[in-house]
């Protein structure tokens, strides 16, 4: 019933945004490289023989279609990444990133007022639901990972788009001062909306996962109770479409509609799941897309097209599939440290997937060379011991480093598409992020 609610909201309210579409699967999709006219550098292409299926993409520009994409893993990625010089010759590499200042000190002036702007927008006559509205918000906790994504493309967008020229398909020409002005304020409120969205469903998450706690402090549901975190994410998530009407794009509208279809369609396939979707990776990366990459890519791409940049421009489909890897990036290298930071800080795992019932990318690749873990993964790790059994396989497997070379994988793929832009303070600053993505330990 809870479920049901949650995600009958999140469709309303979706709906509101504009106009719904469902997404679909589609055909097996390679991505492309960035076209000649913007590209930096030759990437290769993958033979059929170095790939297995890993990874879905948005597909083409301007679509909500997902596709299936291939790409090598386990032994053959280490071979296929440094068997050529042509094959290393992209603009950045991200576990060598450009030096320079913190990505998140970058911008701290231009979102410091986040919180409070926030806070603002959700003000009610209910001191209640303002609390649990305002809740994270008034924690000083967090590096504002989205918002600081979101005006760093918009840095970067702002640069492609003056050196652009008239004839170009971006459509692009010069902007005054006061009009670029106009429209960063307008990509400013954009992260806030990203903010804002991500909150209202991490407050509905923690309810449907019963959470105890959240970025080190109690969940909403915890503070107050289920009723009122359920009001206050659907009350974050209706102040924040207000606030992206007040952007005056339609364009944009449509795009942060998908996002939020997209949260729906990750938390109905997690409640749907069939025992024979959770073995499959194809199953698990469409949830990572859906529940977090789609929010990142959406808001990259919302970022360009309000800067003027038409939709299906390269440098609009760049960004979108930027936030694509970053957001799969982000959220494998999560499902990683949920075996290997815990292990580290505790002295033993918390494992708090497998406990939940999720399988992630480490048992998945597990899986391939112990097959005794699809019947744990189909039952959802419940009888006793299929915990500890699926941690014993685990490390006698290639699962945590398989893992690990699939998210910088992604991460390196989000740097490739970043060099379809000038090269800018902000898109070296966005390879940093990159960087720490893959190499944080918590």
């Amino acid at each position: 019933m809870l479920v049901s609610k949650l995600c009958w909201t999140f469709f309303l309210l979706s709906c509101a945004f504009g106009t719904h579409r469902r997404l679909r699967a589609s055909e097996a999709f390679l991505l492309g490289t960035p076209s000649s006219s913007l590209r930096r550098r030759r990437l290769p292409e993958l033979s059929r023989s170095q790939t297995r299926l890993l990874a879905v993409t948005p597909k083409g520009s301007g679509t909500d279609q997902i596709a299936i994409m291939t790409q090598p893993i386990g032994d053959e990625t280490a071979e296929s990444a440094g068997s050529s010089e042509e094959e290393t010759s992209s603009l950045y590499d991200v576990l060598k990133p450009p030096s320079g200042a913190d990505p998140f000190d970058m911008v701290k002036g231009q979102l410091s007022v986040l919180g409070d702007d926030i806070r603002e927008l959700v003000d009610t006559d209910h001191p209640v639901l303002k609390l649990a509205a305002s809740h994270f918000f008034s924690l000083k906790s967090g590096k504002k990972f989205r918002p600081t994504i979101v005006l760093h493309m918009a840095k970067i967008c702002a640069a492609a788009f003056e050196t652009a020229g008239a004839g170009d398909e971006a459509g692009a020409g010069g902007k005054t001062e006061e009009e670029q002005a106009a429209i960063f304020e307008r990509q400013r409120k954009l992260g806030q909306i990203t903010e804002m969205i991500h909150t209202a469903s991490l407050i509905h998450d923690d309810v449907l996962d019963e959470a105890e706690t959240r970025r080190g402090f109690d969940a909403v549901h915890k503070v107050y109770s289920n009723k009122v975190a359920v009001l206050a994410g659907d009350f974050l998530l209706a102040r924040a479409s207000v606030l992206l009407a007040r952007l005056g794009n339609v364009v944009v509208v449509e795009e942060m509609a998908k996002a939020l279809d997209a949260l729906v369609t990750g938390e109905v396939m997690q409640a749907r799941a069939r025992p024979e979707d959770l073995s499959t990776f194809d199953w698990y990366i469409r949830k990572s897309y859906y529940k977090t990459a789609s929010l990142i890519a959406q808001s990259c791409k919302s970022a360009a097209l309000l800067q003027g940049f038409l939709p299906g421009s390269e440098q609009v489909v760049a960004a979108e599939k930027f936030g694509y890897h970053l957001g799969l990036s982000f959220q494998i290298v999560d499902d990683l440290l949920d075996f290997t930071a815990s292990a580290d800080l505790l002295g033993k795992p918390a494992l708090s997937d497998v406990r939940n019932g999720h399988a992630t990318a480490p048992v998945l690749f597990a899986m391939d060379e112990h097959p005794a873990l699809k019947p744990l993964i189909h039952r959802k790790f419940k009888n006793d011991g299929d915990v500890d059994l699926t941690f014993k396989l685990l490390k006698q497997s290639k699962g945590l480093q398989r893992t690990k070379e699939l998210a910088e994988w992604h991460a390196q793929e989000a740097a490739r598409w970043l060099s379809v832009f000038p090269e800018t303070e902000s898109s070296q600053a966005l390879v940093r992020v990159l960087n720490r993505v893959v190499t944080r330990q918590k």
